[in-house]
C-alpha cells in the first residue's frame, strides 16, 4: 500500500515538474531575460548573463524534482568540467539537457531547430545565443565562435536520446567540430535506472521505482593526435569510431 502511495505521489510532483518547466518556459523569456537587455552592456555580455540565469534555474530545478522525490541523482568529477570546452555525453533521458546545464555555468549547446520554434524553449534558446542546429558549416562556425568566447559547448553526439539497453551509435558532427575546431573534449557519462523519458516514453509514463541519474564527467581527450591523421573528415570519422568504443565500453563497465 505505501509503495502504492509513493508511486502516485510521484506521478503528481512529475506532472507538477512538468508544468512548472513549462511555465517557467514561457515566463522566463518575457520577464527574467529582457531586464538583462535594460542593463548597457555588450552582446557578448548579455549572452553570458542570459547563461547563467538559466543555469541558476536550472540548478533550482533538478534540486525541486530531488526535493519532491522524482528523482535522485549522483555526480561525480563536476570540477573536471571547468574550462571545459567540447562536452559529450550520452542521452538516455529527455532531462540530460538539464543536468549539464545546471552542471555548467558557461554552457552553450547545440539544440534541434525544432526546439527554436517552441514555444517553450525558443524565448531562452534565442536570448541565450544556442546554436541552432540547421546546417552543419553554421554549426562548425558557431561552435568556433563559441570556444573564442569562452563558452563550453554541450552536445549529444547520438543526435537523439538513445533507446535502452542497445549500443549507442555517434554521428560525426561532434567529431567534426572537435577536429575542425581543435577543441578538447570532455566526456561525460549519464546513466539512469530505471529508465525513464527515453525516446519511447511519454513524459507522463513514469518508472515503478524511482529514477536514479549517475552523472561521471570523465578525464578530457586531446583530439590533436587526430589531427595527424589526415584531412578532417578522415580525422573526424576516426574520432567519431574511437569515440563510440569508448562509450560503449564505459558504459557496459559501469552497468
Amino acid at each position: 500500500m505505501f509503495d502504492i502511495i509513493k508511486y502516485y505521489w510521484r506521478w503528481l510532483a512529475t506532472v507538477f515538474c512538468f508544468f512548472i518547466f513549462g511555465v517557467g518556459g514561457v515566463l522566463l523569456p518575457i520577464i527574467a531575460l529582457p531586464i538583462l537587455y535594460c542593463v548597457p552592456a555588450t552582446a557578448l555580455i548579455r549572452e553570458e548573463r542570459a547563461h547563467a540565469v538559466i543555469h541558476h534555474t536550472f540548478r533550482f530545478y533538478i534540486a525541486m524534482m530531488r526535493r519532491l522525490g522524482v528523482l535522485s541523482y549522483d555526480i561525480e568529477g563536476e570540477s573536471k568540467l571547468k574550462n571545459a570546452q567540447l562536452i559529450l555525453a550520452n542521452h538516455p533521458s529527455l532531462i540530460d539537457v538539464v543536468f549539464l546545464i545546471a552542471l555548467v555555468p558557461n554552457a552553450n549547446c547545440v539544440v534541434k531547430g525544432r526546439l527554436a520554434k517552441n514555444v517553450f524553449t525558443r524565448g531562452s534558446i534565442r536570448t541565450a545565443g544556442y546554436i541552432i542546429n540547421d546546417n552543419n558549416e553554421h554549426v562548425i562556425e558557431m561552435a568556433a565562435d563559441a570556444f573564442l568566447k569562452g563558452h563550453a559547448l554541450i552536445v549529444f553526439p547520438e543526435g537523439t536520446r538513445s533507446t535502452p539497453e542497445e549500443k549507442l551509435t555517434l554521428k560525426r558532427g561532434a567529431a567534426n567540430i572537435a577536429i575542425r575546431a581543435k577543441a578538447e573534449i570532455t566526456t561525460v557519462l549519464i546513466e539512469c535506472k530505471p529508465a525513464t523519458l527515453t525516446k519511447s516514453d511519454p513524459w507522463y509514463k513514469i518508472p515503478k521505482t524511482k529514477a536514479h541519474f549517475k552523472i561521471q564527467v570523465k578525464d578530457k581527450i586531446d583530439v590533436r593526435s587526430y589531427l595527424a591523421e589526415g584531412p578532417p573528415s578522415v580525422a573526424a570519422r576516426k574520432l567519431t569510431a574511437d569515440l563510440t568504443d569508448y562509450f560503449n565500453t564505459e558504459l557496459i563497465l559501469n552497468d
